[in-house]
């Protein structure tokens, strides 16, 4: 890995201390030229009461990809990014493992983006698949 791609994934990475990411054990394993991927682990954390993946937590997973994804792809220093809609089809389910999140853009216009968030478990099964709508409003 090169050391641009290994500071973008520290980052990511260090900035979800404290947060929604650090409490889902989210990590930020790799970054392309127009994806970031991440990964979760299920566990009864993260379940709902019958023992299988929460769609709640996929769609934090998912959101919380894109948004890093648009903080990285739309230079976080100049704007504020906030998702402002998500949408998510769950397809399977999965009791236990990882899950892996890849943001890809569909659409980068100046103010609004569009993110496709695939998720899959370990064997590349898709678990659920997003799409989130940003916004990058200029910092003042």
């Amino acid at each position: 890995m090169n050391e641009h791609k290994e500071k973008i994934l520290s980052v990511c990475n260090e900035i979800c201390k404290g947060t929604l990411m650090e409490t889902l054990d989210i990590t930020y394993i790799d970054v392309g030229e127009n994806f970031l991927l991440a990964k979760m682990p299920v566990t009864p954390k993260v379940h709902q009461p019958d023992g299988v993946l929460h769609g709640g937590a996929s769609v934090a997973l998912a959101e919380s990809v894109g948004s890093a994804a648009s903080y990285i792809f739309l230079d976080g220093q100049k704007f504020f990014v906030r998702g402002i809609e998500i949408a998510a089809n769950h397809v399977r389910s999965i009791k236990e493992g990882f899950v892996y999140a890849k943001a890809s853009m569909l659409h980068k216009g100046r103010t609004t983006q569009l993110w496709e968030i695939k998720i899959t478990d370990e064997e590349g099964n898709l678990i659920s698949n997003c799409k989130l709508t940003t916004i990058a409003l200029p910092r003042k």
